[in-house]
């Protein structure tokens, strides 16, 4: 009797090796990546984005409009949004993933 529990045992400790722990390793690692080059590219891209065209942009923004835009909290969700663009951006060009 102990044969087949032994077998169920087996198989149930390759399934957990094989598929949690090995994804769990490779998310992880992918997580890493992404966490250290997502602010590696976004100071590499600051660099030619000119400060001047975006303040004469937000300055012909009407005060009702600045109104709604710190309504809905735009300083802190746009830099959230840009953030989860570039790590889609960088997830997608992995090629075991994308």
């Amino acid at each position: 009797m102990p044969l087949p529990l032994a077998g169920i045992a087996w198989s149930i400790a390759s399934w957990v090796i094989k598929d949690v722990v090995i994804k769990a390793v490779v998310l992880g690692a992918v997580f890493a990546l992404v966490s250290e080059l997502a602010p590696l590219v976004i100071e590499y891209l600051g660099a030619f984005i000119s400060p001047g065209g975006l303040t004469s942009a937000f300055a012909g923004i009407p005060s009702g409009v600045w109104f709604f835009l710190d309504f809905f909290a735009l300083d802190i969700g746009l830099p959230l949004l840009i953030s989860a663009h570039v790590a889609r951006f960088l997830i997608r060009r992995i090629p075991v993933i994308g």
